[in-house]
């Protein structure tokens, strides 16, 4: 029975008919349905936990577990891009705009001269329904005037960036956090639950493009980078 339920339970997602973030039927509903020991029921949601298909939340049942993503450190990638391949519908919204002069909050973000004037972004992404990470990002007006026209409701401004402007170099900064009160809001995730942060600044023939900070959920998103010896050895 055991088995019978963890096969139930297995072809129910892979076949997609009970897609990322669904809440399966709690135990004791399991347990009328197959008419067995909730220690039975129990046992196969734990080997199905241990495979990465299902997570369990604490006083709200059993989930759906959402594929991992993986990003290379070393490339730009696009977030759409990111959630389509895991074969998830993908969604965009824009939550803050502003144009407005540098301030010294921004210094460490963007290396531009205090006058300069920025074009101020907050944005989510979504996957499957549920936040896929939270985006903010400046755009230095003077390298990317158009910007300033663009109202960014319906295109993300990284897809957008990538169309329209030529990148020669770029940094990215990795960092583990615990979520702020605003950034567990904004993910629909706990105050203080680990998140992933890629900070990242482009430039384009030794002018600042863009700062961006990305920050994922921790436990839906992993790094990984390719490299071989060096000639030196």
């Amino acid at each position: 029975m055991h088995q019978r339920i963890l096969s139930d339970v297995e072809g129910h997602i892979l076949s997609g008919d009970w897609p990322p973030g669904y809440r399966i039927p709690f135990e004791h509903e399991l347990t009328e349905q197959y008419r067995c020991s909730r220690m039975t029921v129990n046992k196969a949601l734990t080997d199905l936990v241990k495979r990465g298909l299902i997570e369990r939340r604490r006083k709200s049942g059993s989930y759906v577990s959402f594929p991992q993503v993986q990003s290379a450190v070393m490339e730009i990638h696009d977030v759409k891009r990111e959630v389509q391949s895991l074969g998830l519908d993908y969604a965009y919204r824009l939550d803050e705009r502003s144009v407005r002069k540098m301030n010294s909050g921004d210094s460490g973000r963007i290396d531009l001269p205090a006058s300069s004037l920025l074009l101020d972004l907050t944005c989510r992404h979504f996957a499957g329904g549920l936040v896929f990470c939270l985006e903010e990002r400046l755009i230095n007006l003077s390298a990317v005037p158009e910007a300033e026209a663009e109202s960014f409701d319906a295109v993300a401004p990284g897809s957008w960036l990538l169309g329209k402007v030529p990148w020669s170099t770029a940094e990215h900064r990795i960092r583990a956090v615990a979520a702020s009160r605003q950034a567990g809001q904004a993910l629909g995730i706990a105050t203080g639950a680990a998140c992933l942060v890629i900070e990242r600044r482009t430039w384009s023939g030794g002018a600042p493009v863009t700062s961006v900070r990305l920050t994922y959920p921790g436990d839906r998103h992993e790094l990984i980078a390719e490299f071989a010896p060096s000639a030196a050895g």
